[in-house]
């Protein structure tokens, strides 16, 4: 039986039993108090508060009241019984058993039920991001614990017998890569731990010009690299946190980079303020594209996972910490805004993020 029935069963009765006390009371074996204050003084004060308030029948609202002291506890009990029943189920839930679901069926519209399948639900999500948290923690562990397993075996080698200046030099740049990459991923899930935890504060941040600023510092890896970045900037102020933009359009301009041939383009683009009726939504503020390998549509969204690449499950050690795109999700999201990755036309992603105006 659903609550809405228990709910209406309980009114019907409460307003069934003052009808019947109503109507008993007046056949009841016993003499009640009467008194009638308008045959002594028509003009009294207790005979004018007797034209509001029928004070004769105060005998059967001490009947109604002591009937309701009695029976509504009971009542409530037996209204409440559904949500007593599914306690015991929801404290079963615990970290060591999140695979736990209260399952009251998908077709039947009663709230407790709707409330399971909303807990269900929920479970599901917590349930989902716990799992990720896992995974995440145990690949960090597996990249934290590969370049220090390196540089223990370089230090072991370099302590069992006397090195050449020549391969003193060698264990010492190749003990500085180790390092340097440990720094990396160290610094790249710090930021990552700071977007996740949202902004403190939010400051009107020209997009447009810090787009440009990151796109000169990477104008020499993309020379180098033989990639020619074209632009497309306009005005945009969005709500935010410069570092944190700044580390946004760098993973993303990086990326493009990085994972381009020599030939190719890197296009960047930043979206005109939205109109005045606009304002409040997120917009189209930025988007990178370049031209790459192909992609396969249903590999896109893994490459949001920290450490993934579309080669394997888990990074390889060419160079990258492996986070940049998980941070750009993870400061987007940040802001308010969403990303989104889709392949471009002829190879490569196109990259698109939406951000509110300022």
């Amino acid at each position: 039986m659903s609550l809405r029935v228990r709910l209406a069963i309980a009114c019907f009765g409460v307003v069934t039993m003052a009808y019947v006390i109503d109507f008993y009371a007046d056949l009841l074996p016993v003499a009640m108090p009467y008194y009638v204050p308008c045959a002594d003084d028509i003009n009294g004060m207790a005979c004018r508060i007797s034209r509001k308030v029928p004070i004769t029948d105060f005998y059967k609202y001490g009947l109604m009241l002591a009937a309701t002291a009695i029976v509504l506890p009971l009542i409530v009990r037996w209204v409440l019984t559904p949500v007593r029943r599914l306690v015991p189920v929801v404290e079963q839930v615990g970290p060591q058993n999140l695979g736990y679901r209260v399952r009251p069926g998908r077709r039947s519209r009663d709230e407790l039920k709707r409330l399971g399948r909303a807990l269900d639900a929920m479970m599901d999500r917590i349930a989902s991001g716990y799992e990720g948290q896992r995974r995440f923690a145990a690949n960090a562990s597996h990249e934290l614990r590969t370049p220090l397993a390196l540089q223990r075996t370089l230090i072991e080698v370099g302590m069992a017998e006397p090195l050449t200046p020549e391969q003193s030099a060698l264990l010492a740049g190749q003990l500085l890569a180790a390092n340097a990459r440990n720094e990396r991923l160290i610094e790249g899930l710090l930021v990552l731990s700071q977007a996740d935890q949202g902004l403190a504060a939010r400051t009107p941040q020209r997009l447009d010009r810090i787009v440009a600023d990151i796109l000169e510092t990477h104008a020499p890896a993309a020379e180098e690299a033989d990639v020619k970045i074209l632009t497309s900037l306009s005005p945009r102020t969005v709500p935010g946190e410069k570092v944190l933009l700044e580390r946004l359009v760098r993973n993303l301009v990086h990326n493009a980079i990085k994972y381009n041939h020599p030939g190719g383009t890197v296009r960047v683009a930043v979206g005109a303020a939205p109109s005045v009726a606009l304002t409040a939504s997120p917009s189209l503020a930025l988007t990178v594209e370049n031209t790459g390998p192909a992609v396969a549509a249903e590999d896109v969204a893994r490459l949001f996972e920290p450490f993934t690449r579309l080669a394997s499950d888990r990074i390889d050690h060419s160079g990258g910490s492996g986070l940049g795109l998980a941070i750009a999700r993870s400061i987007v999201q940040a802001h308010d805004g969403t990303i989104t990755a889709v392949p471009a036309d002829g190879g490569g992603l196109r990259f698109s993020v939406t951000l509110p105006h300022a």
